[in-house]
Order: structure tokens, then sequence, then C-alpha cells
């Protein structure tokens, strides 16, 4: 027995046996190499554990040089143990090192015993809390991650990357930490850690397909936070990986990343606008949910067939095109009629040979009702860039609805009208095209119905225009028996004489008529025409093709104004008149004031404006600066005074006229000091100002005696201006008194309760009030001052500095004594 037992182990053994042994024994040595290395780990010394490390990297790759294939499975699963037993718990260690350089070489040691070990899968309990410990940190939180290093934190990542490659579906269990790490990483200072954790959060969601659900939603904050990021090549790496994460998480999170992807639809960078049309066209294609998102997604491919770059639009083309066949095949019970007896393209079609397919125009169709709204309120953005985006979708979608739009028509005409009004000119290019399908598609006995009233009700040019473009991409057969009610309808006065830019026109009749310029030309026509327009006057309200007429001829005419007064003068009195419409009395207000700031050149040019002088004040002027409750009403007595200042100011009227002019509407321009309007009160004051300069010495006393306490008033106005404009018209008052010797005693109790009421103001917070006060005691001190002296001394006390008072009291001391 026992020469048996020698032979038998004397027997050569077999192949797989001899190695098998060969690696044991491989094993074994490694084993032995790393327990007389790993105890240079713990050194004191940085440079002995350094060191440590550079050798035990030598001894994996001397034993291993080359990644295991599949038919060195035993190789790999002889260094499974000493790597799980000895060398991974003590690289770990080595991850919270103080030397930098030990931690690179652990990561990088750590990352070469994953793809060599059989079970790399086997590490994941202990590596991912190592990671969460060196990335996700309660520091982390705070913008300050545990690893400093930007190169190591991305080599920790690549770490966590490795492992879910290598891991797999066997990562579900510790899918936690993973995402504790990528929510720290993706919103990384240094931007190729943010690429990388965008990488390995597309991994992890597709390792994971069964069990990331539970935790996608906690990546999509991070994900949009970075994906404006300055690195365009972050933000395609974002949008990418929110591709993933949405198509093997959770559907709930389109919703929140889809205004993002549409702002990236404007990214200067065609990468960036390339990777959502790609990752757009995907979840059109594959997601889960998709039923539940294509009025959502629809519009954003879609916006995608426009883009600048032919590639990005090409990509978009045949990813519609993939979406529209898909849908087709999934629907083809619903659609086996229309599949069965297709339709050719309507003979009128602006693009036969290009039509979109059966399942893409049904998809538009199905959705249209959800998305044309959204189109219309981005139609209005305040965002040029979203304005032409909105247009151009209006555009694909029309292409695409054909005569369906029918339905929807009242909405898209609306859209038409905001986009054709529009001061972009890509916007009303794509209206006026949009415009166009409306024609090719619609019937004209239906969009006349609605196009003709609207045009009626309201006339305008973007209403013009549709009007026009509609018309044009209609079928000329289907269009020729409307074309009467179409002329008519343009031929109505308010219509074919509302024009809003005819100054290219006048230059052009101008040259026609051999006349030099637009002046002549009105001097020319002026008169025939202000005739003219008078005939309707009476009717007039804000909307009258008429009016807006009347107002260009009073706002150009320039001097043919003075040659039309007595046609000119009489439609301003009756449309000036408190029972007209407010809004066109705003607006003859705002021209007259315009040329009245210009009489010389306008209504005065022949000379003879005086002699309407009457008219203006009483008839218009008066009535308009009564006091009526609203805001239209005192916005109509701010532009009655502002008319009143260009007037008195313009320097065509004598002094004796102002004196006129102030005996009829100082009592209407004492009470517009009370108004709500700052505008108001301070040009009051300036208006009595110039009223009192030109009194001279014959203002009547009671008069004048009514005038100061108004002023006295706005001393308290919130308003730094008016304070200041009331103390410069006092001190206008005084000089009024001053030159009034013989009733100069009867003014003595007013002037006493002036001084009192000055010496208050003097000891105002604001200094410009101050020093305007004080010239104004110092202009009125030449009238009593010994009064005034009397009075400043027994308040000097009371004031906070006395310095005013003192040196008011010695500009007194210094005048001479009084006559």
């Amino acid at each position: 027995m026992a020469a048996l037992v020698a032979a038998e182990a004397a027997a050569p053994l077999g192949p797989a046996e001899a190695a098998e042994a060969a690696e044991t024994a491989e094993a074994a040595e490694l084993s032995r190499a790393l327990s007389r290395l790993l105890p240079g780990l713990e050194a004191d010394s940085k440079l002995s554990r350094r060191r440590a490390l550079e050798a035990l990297q030598r001894a994996i790759e001397a034993a291993w040089p080359e990644e295991p294939a599949a038919e060195s499975a035993a190789a790999a699963a002889g260094f499974q143990g000493p790597w799980a037993r000895l060398l991974l718990p003590r690289l770990l260690l080595c991850l919270a090192d103080p030397a930098e350089g030990c931690r690179a070489l652990a990561a990088h040691l750590l990352g070469l015993g994953l793809r060599r070990a059989a079970r790399p899968r086997d590490a994941l309990p202990r590596l991912l809390p190592a990671l969460v410990a060196r990335l996700a940190g309660p520091e982390s939180e705070r913008g300050r991650p545990p690893e400093t290093c930007e190169e190591l934190r991305l080599a920790l990542v690549q770490l966590l990357g490795l492992a879910v490659r290598l891991g797999g579906a066997a990562l579900a269990p510790h899918l936690d930490d993973a995402v504790r790490v990528l929510r720290c990483t993706l919103l990384d200072p240094f931007a190729a850690v943010r690429r990388e954790s965008c990488q390995c959060a597309a991994s992890l969601a597709r390792a994971t397909p069964d069990h990331f659900h539970m935790q996608s939603e906690s990546l999509i904050g991070p994900l949009m936070q970075s994906i404006s990021h300055q690195h365009w090549k972050v933000r395609v790496a974002v949008i990418e990986a929110t591709g993933s994460v949405i198509q093997f998480g959770s559907g709930k999170s389109v919703d929140d990343v889809l205004p993002h992807f549409a702002q990236r639809l404007f990214d200067d960078v065609p990468q960036v606008r390339q990777a959502v049309t790609c990752v757009v066209g995907g979840w059109l294609l594959d997601l889960r949910d998709r039923y539940s998102f294509f009025h959502k997604l629809i519009p954003l491919l879609l916006s995608s067939l426009e883009d600048d770059i032919p590639e990005i639009a090409l990509t978009a083309a045949s990813l519609w095109e993939k979406v529209g066949l898909q849908w087709q095949r999934e629907n083809e019970d619903d659609l086996k009629d229309k599949l069965d007896f297709a339709s050719p393209p309507p003979a009128h079609h602006p693009s036969p040979d290009h039509r979109p397919g059966l399942g893409c125009r049904e998809l538009v169709f199905r959705n249209l009702s959800k998305i044309l709204p959204a189109i219309c309120h981005d139609v209005t953005d305040w965002v040029a860039g979203t304005r032409v985006k909105a247009a151009q979708l209006l555009a694909v979608l029309l292409l695409h609805a054909e005569d369906h739009v029918t339905q929807h028509l009242e909405v898209v005409l609306r859209t038409l009208h905001l986009a054709c009004a529009d001061d972009d000119r890509a916007v009303v290019r794509s209206g006026t095209r949009s415009a166009e399908l409306v024609g090719a598609f619609v019937s004209p006995e239906v969009f006349l119905k609605l196009v003709l009233p609207a045009l009626k009700k309201s006339p305008s040019p973007s209403g013009l225009l549709i009007l026009a473009s509609i018309v044009r991409g209609c079928p000329r057969e289907a269009l020729r028996p409307h074309l009467t009610l179409i002329a008519t309808e343009l031929a109505r006065p308010h219509i074919c004489q509302g024009s809003e830019n005819v100054q290219e026109t006048m230059d052009a009749l101008a040259a026609a008529q051999d006349i030099d310029g637009r002046q002549d030309l009105y001097r020319e026509h002026a008169g025939p025409l202000v005739e003219w327009l008078a005939a309707s006057h009476h009717d007039w309200t804000v909307h009258s093709a008429e009016l807006l007429q009347f107002i260009v001829v009073v706002n150009h005419a320039g001097p043919a104004l003075g040659e039309v007064l007595p046609h000119l003068v009489p439609v301003l009195r009756s449309c000036l008149q408190p029972s007209r419409d407010p809004q066109m009395r705003l607006r003859l207000f705002s021209s007259l004031s315009r040329v009245l700031l210009s009489a010389k050149q306008t209504v005065d040019s022949q000379g003879h404006f005086h002699h309407y002088l009457d008219t203006v004040t009483k008839d218009i002027l008066v009535p308009n600066l009564q006091w009526h409750a609203g805001k239209t009403a005192a916005a109509i007595r701010t532009a009655a005074v502002s008319c009143l200042w260009a007037l008195i100011s313009s320097e065509v009227l004598s002094d004796e006229q102002i004196r006129k002019v102030q005996e009829t509407l100082m009592p209407q321009i004492l009470t517009s000091l009370e108004e709500d309007s700052q505008m108001t009160r301070l040009i009051s004051c300036q208006i009595i100002n110039t009223f009192l300069k030109t009194s001279g010495g014959v203002a009547d006393a009671d008069k004048l005696i009514k005038v100061y306490p108004e002023l006295l008033k706005r001393l308290d106005d919130v308003s730094h201006e008016v304070r200041l404009a009331a103390t410069s018209t006092l001190v206008t008052w005084l000089a009024c008194v001053r030159s009034d010797d013989d009733a100069k005693s009867c003014y003595q109790s007013h002037i006493q309760f002036l001084y009192r009421e000055l010496l208050v103001y003097l000891d105002d917070p604001d200094g410009t009030v101050q020093d305007a006060v004080l010239e104004v005691l110092k202009a009125g001190s030449v009238l009593f001052p010994e009064l005034l002296a009397r009075e400043t001394e027994a308040v000097v006390h009371k004031h906070r500095s006395p310095a005013l008072c003192q040196q008011l009291l010695q500009h007194l001391q210094a005048q001479p004594p009084a006559q």
C-alpha cells in the first residue's frame, strides 16, 4: 500500500493541474511579497510609505503584467485571495494618507487591483464607503470636499466609474453610496471631475436598471446646476448623462429637465445643441413613459429642424423620421384606413417631395392643441432668441398639421398677429411663412371669416401683412371667388388710409411734383388737407384714421401750420373738449405741446397766432384744467399744464399777452399745485414764476396775496425739485411786493407770516433747501428788515445749528437803513 501511494505521488501532473499548481505557487509568492511590503505602509516617514507603495506596484505588475484574459481566469482567481485579504484593506486606508503622492499611488493600485481580480464586485462593500469618505464627507456639503487635490478627486471618480463598469448589477446594494458621491462630484469646482462624474452617472444608470429609478431623481438637481457650466464639454456631458439618468430612472424628472434643455437649444456651441437633439430624440424613441411627454418633447426636437448647422438639422430630421415610423408601427390598428388608403400630398403643398410621413403628421396633429398655447406665449418673450425659435416652430408645426390646422385657426392667427408685429425681422419672416401655410392648407371661406373682421375692427400693419401672406399662399382658383370681398374691405378708409409709416411716400410724392422736400410739400397741400380732415372731426376717436393723419400733419407740417390756423384751431377746440375721447385728447395735447415749443417755426410762422390766443386759453386750456376724478383726467391736466408751459416759454407772446393769459389761468394753475403728479406741480411752479416776472409793478395786491400761501405749501413737497422751484418762485413774488411801494404797508402782516414760516424751513434737514430758503429771506429782508431781525432772534436758539440764522442777521446788519 505504501508503495502504491509513493507511486501515485511520483506520477506526473496533467497540464491543468500543473498550471494551477504554478499559479498557486505564484499567489503564495505574492502573498509572501505583500506580507513583506505592507508593513512599510505604516511607516512614519512619508518617503518610506511612498517607496512601499511603489514596491507594491512593481510586485503586482511583475506578477500580472496585463489584465487577465479569459484563458488566465485561474491567475485572476489566484490574485483574488491576496488582493481581498491583504492588499485592498490597506490601500483603502492609504486613501486618507496625509501625503498627496501616497494617496495618488493608492488610488492607482486600487484600479490595478480591480482590473486583475477575479471578482471585483467583492470589493464594493469596502470600496464604496471609502469613496464616500473622500468625496462626499460633511465638508463637501459646504463646497469643500475632504479630498483637496483636484487630480486625486478625478482619479477617485474614475475609480468609481471602473467599479461601476466591472461590478455591473452587483452595485445595486451600494446605489445609495454611489449616488451620494455623484451628487457632490457633479458640482465639483474642477471641470474634468464634473465630466467624469457625468459619464459615471450614465454608466451607473445602465448598470442597475432595475433599481436605479429609486435614486435617479436625486441626481437631477446637481445635473441641472451644471448644465450651464462655462465649459461646453461639461454641458455636453451633463446633457448626455441626463438622458441616461431619465431613460433608466424615473420619468417624473422630465418636467424638471425640459426648461433647461430648451435653454440649451440657444447655446452658442453646436455640440451642445446636437447633444440636446440626440437625447430628446432618444427619449421619443425609447423612454418608457414617452406617450405622456410627446407634447413636451416634440417641440424641442422639431426646433432643431431649423438649426443653423446643417448637421444638427439632419440629425433632428433623421430622429424625427424614426420617431414617426415607430409610432406608426405601434398604432397600426388606429391608422389602418389611412395606411391602406394613403392620400397624396395636397396639390398646393409647398414641398410635396419632402412631405413628412404619416406618423410624424399624426403625432403633430394629435398634440397641436397642447403645443400652440406655449408658442403663443413664447412669441411675446422679452428674449429675441426665444421669439425667433417660437415663430420658426410654428411654421414647422403648420407644415405637419396641413388642413388639420383649421380647427386651431383662431389661436394660430392670434399668434401670427404677435409675430408679424415683432421688431425682429427673423420673427416676422417666420410669421409670414406660417401665414402662407395657412393660405395653402385652409379654405378661403374659413380664414376670411376670421381675418377680415379682425382687420375691420382694428386695422394694423401686422394684420395687413398676415392677410397678404395668406393670400400669397392660397391657390388662385380657390381665392378667385373672394377677390371682390377682399378688395372691398381693403378699400375702406380706416384701412387704406391708416398707414403708420408714410415718410418715404412723402419724399417720393415731393420728388414727383418737383418740390424741394417735405416742408414745401406740406406748404403746398396742408390747407386743403386739414380742411378735408376737419369735415369728419366731430366723429373722431383715438382709433380714427383721420386723427392719425391730422396728428401727422401737426407734427410734420412745420411752418405750413402758421398758414392753416383758421382750419387747425377750430379742430383742436372741438376735439379737446372734456366730452370727447380722453385718449384722443391726450394724443392731441402731446402734439400741440410739441409744436408750441417751437412756435416761431410752426404755428406762429406767419405772426398770426396771437389772434387765436383767447381760443387756446379759454376754450382749450381752461376746460381741461378743471378737476375731474380718475387717472386719465389727471393725465389730461398734466398734458394741459405742459401745453401752457410750452406756450408761455416759446417767446412768441409779449408781456402784455402773458398777463392776459395769467388773468385767465392763474386760479387753475394755483389749484394744480396740489396735483398728485410731481411733473404737474413742478411745471405749475415754473408757470407761476413766469407769470410773476412778467407782471412787473402792475400786479393786483389782492390777487398777489393769494399766491404765496400755495407756494409755502410746496416747501413740504415730497419732491426735492418742486421744493426748490417753490423757493425760486417766492423770490420772484417778493420782488413783485418790493416794486409796489404804494401798497407795501398792506403786505406787512402777510410778510411777517411768511418770515416765520421760512425761518422754520431754514432749519430743514436738506442743506440745499436751507440754502434756497436763506436766499428767499435775504431777498425779502429789504421789505421789513427790523421785523425779520426780531423774528430771527426769537427762533435762533430753537435751530439745530444757529449758523444760518447768524448769517441772516449779519446780512441784515450790513444792509443800509430803510429810507
